[in-house]
């Protein structure tokens, strides 16, 4: 690799991981690079774009998922160069990570999580959910009905004070914004 591909790859990594700290979404739902992805067109800018051949919504792949358990978390990815719509599910104790084809809403892939920091995500987001009376879903849908033209990239629960609050990513053309929603 070439003196200008690693500089541009850290100025790339650089400017991923801190939109992933800005928006509060580290961990599993960070928009960054996969450690095992060497594509210039990952992160942040690789989703938005990824975004506009995507026919199905956030909201329609919780919806989907639900088949598989309780969603508990929902994020479009890349991952390894694929982009994908990524929610992970909770049902009688097992934590799944569903596929949703994004141009049909179809459920393409179901895997159990059973470790790692994919693991330790989900269990935490379980945690939250558990403690929520409100669906993803509708935290996406009112996080959007604030938010006029912006499409819901992420959702993400996560426990404040006790309370169950969904970190929702937005974006809308080269802006994002992140809206926190109240589960309870």
């Amino acid at each position: 690799m070439n003196r200008r591909k690693i500089v541009i790859g850290a100025i790339i990594g650089s400017a991923v991981l801190g939109f992933a700290a800005l928006a509060g979404l580290a961990g599993h739902y960070a928009i960054s690079r996969d450690d095992d992805d060497d594509d210039e067109e990952e992160g942040r800018g690789a989703v938005a774009r990824g975004l506009r051949f995507a026919k199905v919504s956030l909201q329609q792949g919780l919806t989907a998922s639900e088949s598989e358990g309780q969603p508990i978390s929902a994020k479009f990815e890349l991952d390894r160069g694929n982009f994908q719509l990524s929610v992970y599910t909770s049902k009688d104790g097992r934590l799944s990570e569903v596929l949703v084809d994004y141009s049909t809403g179809n459920i393409a892939k179901v895997t159990p999580i059973t470790e790692g920091d994919d693991l330790a995500a989900a269990q935490s987001q379980s945690a939250a959910m558990a403690e929520a009376k409100t669906p993803l879903r509708e935290a996406v849908e009112k996080a959007i009905g604030e938010a006029a033209g912006f499409r819901a990239v992420a959702v993400v629960p996560n426990l404040k004070d006790g309370r169950a609050v969904a970190s929702v990513l937005l974006f809308k053309g080269d802006e994002s914004k992140i809206v926190n929603e109240t589960l309870d």
